[in-house]
């Protein structure tokens, strides 16, 4: 009869399990905040180089950015490329806004673009005598760090530390502290080496080439840079220390290929077809097939191969085509 009992309970508590740990699963994966994803998307290879530069972690660059500026949402971001919340200071000289804070009215500095807002954080912290002991701890402890800008003065929040604490480890910043530059290229480029852990628990190896010059970008896990005024490919392989004939290879181009403003140009060997998610694609008026194929990320030869189509073919607009299986 005892025996009866313990398997009747056991039930209930599988039953029970089945229906609330997916639930539970759920609400674990929706505590990321897709703002944040796409922030630290669109900055980490700029917190790296800092790092690289000046020895500050380059998760608590993300973390200060997230936090300070909302992902980049807050007043001070938006109108002062502001994202670290740093006031005026009796020693600036450069662009002013004023924004309640601790008191009314305070001043803090703006920014031309956020590539200057992250390096005058750096700055910041590495010029003033009240941040001094934190360049002592190892690179990787996020927590000393954290810990340590709350106990210097960086922020009047009591609990600074442990949100910075938190926002790392709920987004897994300190994966980022772990790059390493692994090659100088002839301008003041350096490629870096992040190690990153996939879903199956594999280390993958992602080289990126980042300066100040050309921004990095990221599209179905390839780097690409987005060609400038009057870029060409041979200009694009010297700036970051490619072979002209990798670089063409990566495209699927000739050297002789007119580049736009704007236009993508791959720096890692395209996938095979589109990320997931991306099922169709609707042509519009002046897009090509290797246009098309730049857009996503995707092999020429695969968008031939999916929509049975010959290299004869011209896209027109309204046509549908596949872009992935």
């Amino acid at each position: 009869m005892c025996v009866m009992k313990l398997y009747i309970r056991l039930f209930f508590i599988c039953l029970l399990l089945a229906v609330y740990f997916p639930q539970l699963q759920g609400q674990k994966k929706k505590t990321r905040n897709p703002d944040y994803e796409k922030y630290i998307e669109k900055y980490k290879m700029l917190a790296i180089q800092q790092q690289h530069e000046y020895k500050i972690p380059a998760s608590i660059i993300l973390a200060q950015g997230l936090f300070e500026s909302g992902a980049g949402s807050s007043r001070l971001a938006r109108l002062g490329n502001n994202h670290f919340g740093i006031k005026c200071k009796p020693e600036w000289r450069g662009g002013r806004i004023y924004h309640d804070d601790d008191e009314k009215n305070e001043c803090f500095r703006t920014y031309k673009t956020v590539e200057e807002s992250f390096i005058d954080h750096s700055l910041f912290l590495a010029k003033r005598k009240y941040y001094v002991t934190l360049f002592d701890l190892d690179i990787h402890d996020y927590k000393g760090w954290a810990y340590g800008l709350q106990k210097c003065g960086y922020a009047t929040d009591k609990s600074y530390g442990s949100k910075l604490v938190g926002i790392i480890e709920a987004y897994d910043l300190h994966k980022y502290d772990k790059a390493r530059v692994i090659e100088k290229t002839p301008l003041i480029d350096d490629i870096y080496e992040i190690k990153i852990h996939t879903p199956s628990e594999t280390r993958k190896h992602y080289p990126a080439v980042t300066n100040w010059r050309r921004r990095l970008h990221e599209t179905n896990g390839v780097y690409y840079i987005e060609a400038q005024e009057n870029d060409s490919y041979e200009f694009i392989a010297y700036d970051t220390g490619m072979k002209l004939k990798r670089l063409l290879k990566y495209n699927e181009t000739t050297k002789d290929q007119k580049l736009k403003t704007g236009d993508r140009v791959y720096l890692q060997k395209k996938r095979k077809y589109a990320a997931r998610g991306n099922g169709l694609h609707v042509v519009k008026n002046g897009e090509s097939l290797h246009g098309i194929s730049q857009l996503y990320g995707m092999k020429l030869h695969s968008l031939y191969k999916l929509n049975k189509i010959k290299e004869s073919y011209t896209p027109k607009p309204g046509d549908t085509l596949k872009i992935r299986k």
